[in-house]
């Protein structure tokens, strides 16, 4: 699962970019007024980014290696005298002192005492290479629809093949935090890829708008695991009310916590739920889960065992807070770590308290025992060898166990893939986006040879 927020502040720090520059009097009073594209001259690679300066005295930055995109800057100087801006709320207090000169801005980039060279010239910086990214025109109709589940509107696209039907179906739910449709991340739009192989294969799939994303109503931090099942639950009913869908097949594809949601709402006596698909979805606790990805993570990343040690700690004691409810403790304790961390390295409080809601907590309670251990359906479990976030030791005899009394199952792992089922030496969270692979062709193909075995298109 992604606790993505949570994660990116006690494991990573986020680069940041603070620009300056000075211009002479005969440039004109707004020369930065553009768009503008650089790369800071980290050891042994350089991190590309854009920066947008409007007439207006705002700016943008975007980072595509790390899924920035139209961040808005804080601090914001264009005058004859310089040029500067700053991300809010990332440690490191960056900077950047350079000058405006030919149509360049020069100087050095600045972050937590170390300095690197950064050259910004005009134009927009390049996007990411996303090969596999489905472009129309399409072989089948696409909608956008929307429908309810009590008082939040939930808005998604249903994409079905040409001709009548009715069709097999596939709901698709994405991984934990605010996601879109899509599924998007880091430049790649896994759901996006899955559900255009599935569709071309015969299959309507529903993809939608987590809670407070999009189209889609609601909060998702004020949310439980009661809210996001029945988000999933009102979704096949939308699909087998619906003359073009068969409601006798009509199936779940969940992705990480997607993989909690779909067992839970599939077990239900009155789901109509056909068979499920779990893409590196968890078999084991929350609080497991986030302890353990924490060790392998820091020690992909080189951490000392001293420090690996002290973090699974610190990670253990939150999550036994979470797990009893205790979220003020948990605040208080994530706070008192923050202090602790060098001046350069600190979140704001408001920042490091705000991580902790009603929908995490519910993430790092929750155990996928009961809801597995009911399923009577078709299940393809599946998960990538390299994944450090639901990772395959921990999880796949777990699932295979669970799942044990299932007539119908079938537990696959992938050599070589991560999270996001992308080829991988090391599975490093950080390679994400540098990856251009969004998801690898075997997986789709695999999963789509399983599914027409059991629920043949007609």
């Amino acid at each position: 699962m992604r606790t993505g927020r949570l994660i990116a502040m006690t494991l990573t720090i986020i680069a940041t970019v603070v620009v300056a520059a000075c211009s002479s009097d005969s440039n004109p009073p707004e020369p930065t007024t553009g768009d503008w594209h650089g790369a800071i001259q980290l050891p042994g690679q350089g991190l590309d980014i854009g920066v947008s300066f409007t007439d207006d005295g705002t700016a943008t930055i975007d980072i595509p290696a790390q899924g920035m995109r139209d961040v808005a800057l804080k601090d914001v100087r264009t005058d004859r005298g310089g040029v500067e801006f700053a991300i809010p709320g990332i440690p490191g207090d960056p900077a950047f002192r350079g000058r405006y000169e030919s149509d360049r801005i020069t100087g050095d980039f600045t972050q937590a005492g170390q300095s690197f060279p950064l050259t910004l010239e005009r134009g927009k910086v390049a996007g990411l290479a996303r090969p596999q990214e489905p472009k129309p025109p399409f072989p089948y109709q696409s909608e956008d629809v929307t429908y309810r589940n009590g008082d939040i509107t939930i808005a998604g696209t249903l994409t079905r093949p040409r001709g009548g039907g009715p069709f097999p179906a596939v709901l698709m739910i994405t991984g934990s935090g605010p996601q879109n449709r899509d599924e998007e991340m880091m430049g790649h739009k896994p759901f996006l890829l899955l559900a255009d192989a599935l569709t071309r294969a015969g299959y309507a799939v529903l993809r939608t708008d987590d809670r407070g994303v999009g189209g889609t109503g609601g909060t998702l931090d004020a949310a439980n695991y009661a809210d996001l099942s029945g988000d999933a639950a009102a979704g096949v009913s939308f699909l087998r009310g619906r003359g073009d869908i068969d409601p006798a097949r009509v199936g779940l594809f969940g992705h990480s916590e997607g993989g909690y949601l779909a067992p839970l709402v599939a077990s239900r006596p009155d789901s109509g739920v056909a068979f499920a698909i779990l893409m590196a979805g968890p078999a084991v606790p929350g609080d497991q889960v986030l302890v353990e990805q924490t060790r392998v993570i820091m020690a992909a990343n080189g951490a000392s065992a001293e420090n690996i040690d002290k973090q699974v700690g610190e990670t253990a004691e939150l999550a036994a807070l979470l797990k009893a409810g205790d979220l003020e403790g948990a605040k208080a304790l994530l706070k008192r770590a923050n202090a602790a961390l060098p001046q350069a390295q600190r979140v704001p409080d408001a920042e490091v308290g705000a991580q902790v809601t009603p929908y995490f907590a519910a993430l790092i309670q929750y155990d996928p025992a009961p809801a597995l251990s009911a399923l009577r359906i078709p299940v393809l479990a599946f998960f990538g060898d390299k994944d450090l976030q639901v990772i395959p030791a921990q999880n796949e005899q777990p699932m295979r166990d669970l799942l044990a009394s299932d007539p119908d199952v079938t537990v696959h792992t992938f050599l070589g893939l991560n999270h996001l089922m992308q080829p991988t030496e090391t599975g490093k969270t950080s390679e994400y986006a540098t990856i251009e692979t969004t998801v690898s062709p075997e997986v789709p193909t695999y999963v789509t040879a399983w599914l027409t075995q059991r629920f043949p298109p007609k």
